[in-house]
Parts: structure tokens; sequence; C-alpha cells
């Protein structure tokens, strides 16, 4: 089982060296050199979208709680996706194309005519503020797994692993990091079948399975949740089921993943990727949460122990343990499905160190800062910022008691409100100025806040999901800033209307 994870180490930084000896420029490092063809860029996307909380949140809330939360979600993020790929994906790959932009700092920026680089600068912040701890929970995820299946020093299992990411992403840049996201996605993707067959047949077989969850009350009900500690059902209502569709809302503003179209080498591809991408979405958020409630079943027939509270995200870990126990061929098997487990955490992790990477290195220090450097030392420069946002994000992740789904909840909320609205607005508003660009970049980071600290708490009517209110604040103010202010100068409509004419053509 150690052998087959060590194996695909091994792969991951294998391809990380590889890929090294292509990074020339900071647009190899950050973009590929923008030649991604269109599977690596589709499962790519959504194996760095799919985070920890594919095969460790989904199916552990679904544990605890029954479908209602995670299926409102899964089915919120399975819009998000195919919205994105079908509004977003080909614009921002022809508009970043055309006014030469490598980052979504530098894209707004370029945009909206900034050339004081206001909005650079914070989308860089914002950037930082959200990925180290999103990145922080992927390293924790990586902890959690080795020490619940080995017993080995949450600590030591969680800097190991982060060396590791750290390591391939550093020497492959973008390249590297799409490559093995495309690898890790085939990996995720055995790991979730293997668990779900397995899974049944250590809780009895389906009829075990439903029986007991059907014996909790509210726990296969989309309308009601389940209270493991009460062991009684409560309201899952109209507000709620909103506040968790906006899960979708999220994918407008992911810096990892819009990075994915503006790197494809033929936008007219993005078709093809679009309908495996959102294909293998479903499918894979479908069975994870199957198998949370399979596990369930697993506990209650005495299979695997029964988890309580953060403990929960490791049911996959604990049926991939159980797994292992019956020989050499299943426990290579089990090998794999840890793998799959990491492939998950690394591919969203090598993502966002580089995303957060690069808003330090090309747009703080080359474009606010106005430090001046050759290829060679922004490649560099770049790698030595992956490594200290690492360090920072392993400081983050040492509280082992930490849930990963909560964590990726609030970042992910965090960019789906601050560069959501503003990406949209952008790409689709040519009366959109950079002073309501930056209001609705300041209004939605900062509503995020407000909302999940001051607001949500007082409950009821306000138990929204922050990213819901947050993201209409900032839409409203994109709009009221843009008219209120000097319309656009006539070079930036201009290139608005000439990206427009290339998706007409194309």
């Amino acid at each position: 089982m150690i052998a087959t994870i060590v194996a695909y180490l091994a792969i991951v930084v294998a391809i990380g060296i590889s890929c090294s000896k292509k990074n020339k420029t900071t647009d190899d490092f950050y973009l590929g050199g923008r030649k991604l063809g269109p599977f690596v860029t589709a499962m790519s996307a959504e194996a760095s979208d799919m985070s920890s909380y594919l095969l460790m949140g989904l199916p552990g809330l679904a544990y605890i709680s029954g479908i209602a939360d995670v299926g409102w979600t899964a089915i919120g993020l399975a819009v998000g996706t195919y919205v994105n790929w079908l509004i977003v994906a080909r614009r921002i790959r022809l508009y970043t194309h055309h006014v030469n932009a490598i980052t979504i700092p530098e894209f707004f920026s370029k945009r909206f005519g900034d050339s004081k680089h206001v909005l650079t600068a914070i989308a860089a912040v914002v950037i930082l503020i959200f990925f180290v701890p999103y990145t922080a929970s992927g390293f924790a995820a990586c902890g959690k797994l080795f020490g619940s299946l080995f017993g080995m020093n949450y600590t030591a299992a969680m800097v190991v692993s982060a060396i590791i990411i750290v390591a391939y992403t550093t020497l492959g840049g973008f390249l590297a990091a799409s490559t093995t996201d495309f690898i890790q996605s085939i990996i995720m993707t055995i790991a979730l079948i293997i668990m779900i067959f397995f899974g049944i047949s250590v809780a009895g077989g389906v009829d075990a399975v439903m029986d007991n969850a059907r014996a909790l009350p509210g726990y296969l009900s989309m309308t009601m949740t389940h209270d493991m500690v009460s062991g009684t059902a409560n309201p899952y209502g109209p507000i709620t089921i909103l506040s968790t569709l906006a899960w979708g809302l999220g994918y407008f503003g992911m810096p990892h993943i819009l990075l994915r179209f503006m790197a494809i080498e033929d936008e007219n591809k993005l078709k093809l990727s679009r309908r495996v991408a959102s294909l293998w979405v479903v499918i894979a958020m479908a069975i994870a949460v199957a198998i949370g409630v399979i596990g369930y079943a697993a506990s209650q027939a005495g299979a695997i122990e029964v988890l309580e509270g953060s403990a929960s995200e490791t049911v996959i870990v604990k049926l991939a343990g159980l797994l292992s126990t019956h020989g050499v061929l299943a426990a290579l098997t089990a090998g794999l499905v840890i793998a799959g487990i990491l492939a998950c955490t690394m591919s969203t992790s090598d993502s966002q160190l580089l995303a957060a990477a690069s808003s330090v290195s090309q747009n703080l220090m080359a474009e606010c800062f106005h430090i001046h450097m050759d290829e060679k030392k922004k490649v560099v420069a770049a790698r030595l910022t992956v490594v200290v946002i690492a360090v920072i994000g392993i400081f983050l992740a040492r509280d082992p008691d930490s849930s990963v789904f909560g964590i990726v909840s609030f970042a992910w909320a965090g960019f789906g409100a601050a560069f959501g609205p503003v990406m949209l607005f952008s790409l689709f508003w040519k009366r959109t100025n950079r002073w309501g660009s930056l209001a609705g970049m300041l209004s939605g980071g900062v509503m995020i806040f407000l909302w999940k600290y001051a607001v949500r708490p007082m409950g009821g009517v306000w138990d929204i999901y922050e990213l819901l209110p947050a993201f209409l604040v900032s839409c409203l103010c994109i709009v009221i800033f843009s008219l209120v202010t000097k319309a656009p100068e006539r070079e930036i409509t201009d290139c608005f209307d000439e990206v427009s004419a290339l998706v007409k053509q194309k």
C-alpha cells in the first residue's frame, strides 16, 4: 500500500522535473505557454476545482447529516461548472490573449486601463488572503490522511506532503500542475469507483445501506437534514437551499480555474472541454455523496469505527484501510485509493500555490513595485514565492482539528464574491469602469467577513451562506459606481468591441 503511494508521488515529482525544462519565461511558468489540449484543460480544471472536499469534505458531511446539505451543494456546483464553461471560458481566453495578460489581476488592470495598477495590487492581495488558507486546507487534508491511516504524527505527515507538492510545482510550474492534475483526475475517478463498490460490500449490500439511511430521520430527504447528536431531523428550507445553491456562483471568480481557460491552445476546442468537465463533475460528486451514506452503513455494520465531528471526513480513509487487510492485491488497490485522495488535495494545492505566487512575483513585485528582472530571474522569483506561501500554509494548517470543508467554504466564498461579479461585468458589460470594478472587488471581499462573522451568527433568515449576499452586493456596487463615475475611455471600449467581434467570428 505504501509502495503504491510512493510510486504515485515519485511520478508527480518526475513530471515536475520533466516540465521544468520547458519553463523559459513567466508565461510558460504561469500559463504553460497557452498550449493545453482540450482534455487536459477540462480535467485539470476540474481536478484543481475538486479539492480535498471531493473525497473528504463531501463524504464526511453526508456521513453525519445526510444528503440534503451535500446534495444541494453538488447541484449548485454542477450548474456553476457548466455555466462557467459555457459563457466565461471562451471569452476570457480571447480577451486575455488580446490584451496579453497572463494573470487574473493583470487582466483586470489591462481591461480597465488601470495604469497605476491599483486593481492589480488589490486583486493580488485578495488572492493571498483567500488562497493561503485554502492551500492550508489541502495540507491539513494530507496530514489527516496519513495520520488516520498509518498512525503517523499529523504535523510530520502534513509537512512531508507539502514538500512534495511544492517540489513539483516549483520545478514544473503551470504545465506540471496541469499535467499532474489530468493524471490525478483519472486516479480520483478510479478511487471513487473502487470505494463505492467495496463500501457496499462491507456494509452488507445495497439494501443494508438503504435500511440504515432510512432509519435516520431526515437522512435521505432533500428538505430535511439529520442531526447525529440528537438523532432528530431539522428542516432544510427554501432560504437554506438557495444559500447552498449559491456555491455555484463561486466558479466565476476562481483564479485557478479561470487560468485553465486562459491556457488552452485552441479556444475552438472549449466545447469538448466543457462536455467532459461537466459530465465528470456530476458523476464524481454523486459518487462522493453516496460514499458518505455507504460509510455510515459500514460503521453500523461494524466494518469501520463510528466517526464523529471532523473525523467523519476520514470515512474513505477508513474504508481504504479496511480494504488493505484483504491481501496484497487489495492493499495495492487501497494504495491507489489513498493516492486518489492525495490527488484531489494536491491538484488543488498546486494550482493555488501558482496563482498566489503569480500575484506576488508578477503582479506586486513586477507591476506594482516596478522591480525589474529578466525572464530567468522572474521564474526564480516565482519559485521562491511558491515556497514562502507554502511555509505560511503549513503554519496555518498546524491544527489537526480544523475542518477541511469549513476552510474551503470560506475561501470559495471569498473568491466568488470578490472576483466573480467583476469578472462577469468585465467580460459582458462595456460600461463597466475601473471605479465600478474596484468597488465591486472591495465590497464583495469585505462583505464576506461581515456576513460570516457579524450577520450570519444571528441565525434565522440571516443564516445564509455568505457568498450569496456578498455576490449581490458586489454586483450592485459595480453597477452604481460605474454609472455615477466617468465612462471608460474610447480605447477601452474599442478593445471590448474587438474582443466581442472575435467571439462572434469564431
